[in-house]
């Protein structure tokens, strides 16, 4: 019989720390290694999966799934499945094309396939009807990984130069703060040249 003085099973303690985290949570096996041993979190994560505590949605990743009450389970952000993955492989990533485009407001359509570029390898996940990719780019691509200026390097160059109207460049000036906008000055020298008086507009700078 299980007692209060007893220690709390891998199981137990795996689940704890994900609910600690809330729906929607994503997470790998080698979140837990501070549990057990690699083969006892497996272990633990196929009996969670079992019990229908957590949900696996693809090889080696995992969720708490948020639950509405007409739809029943949610699919996971694309975003929290790319910190799990960013956190497991310890590696850097860049959204880019169709969403970058469309987390800066730029576009309204929503890809049916993610693209992240990275300093790690390349692979694809599938979550659902999604497709992530991500994909190995240069040491220059990822020299403004995780920064505004990136993001809007990248959703430029996913619109392409003849595209790139003044209500867009508008829309980016509205939507990005001041001290990101001043970011977007320092990393000109990252950006396509043809890109550059687009940047400054968007920044506020003279071309």
């Amino acid at each position: 019989m299980t007692t209060a003085s007893q220690p709390r099973s891998v199981d137990q303690r795996i689940l704890a720390l994900v609910k600690r985290r809330g729906d929607g949570a994503v997470f790998v096996p080698t979140d837990f290694l501070a549990l057990g041993s690699r083969r006892a979190v497996d272990v633990a994560l196929h009996r969670l999966v079992k019990r229908g505590a957590i949900r696996r949605i693809a090889r080696g990743i995992y969720d708490l799934p948020r639950r509405h009450r007409v739809l029943g389970e949610i699919a996971p952000s694309v975003d929290a499945v790319a910190r799990a993955l960013a956190g497991r492989d310890e590696i850097r990533l860049q959204p880019s094309g169709a969403y970058a485009a469309n987390l800066l407001g730029l576009t309204e359509q929503v890809p049916m396939r993610v693209v992240f570029l990275t300093d790690g390898a390349s692979r694809r996940v599938r979550i659902g009807a999604t497709t992530i990719e991500l994909r190995r780019t240069t040491p220059r691509n990822m020299a403004t990984a995780g920064r505004v200026s990136g993001m809007v390097i990248q959703a430029l160059r996913a619109i392409g130069e003849r595209h790139i109207t003044p209500e867009r460049l508008a829309r980016l000036r509205r939507a990005i703060p001041a001290a990101e906008r001043a970011r977007l000055l320092k990393d000109l020298r990252f950006a396509p040249a043809w890109m550059h008086p687009h940047l400054r507009a968007v920044a506020g700078a003279s071309r």
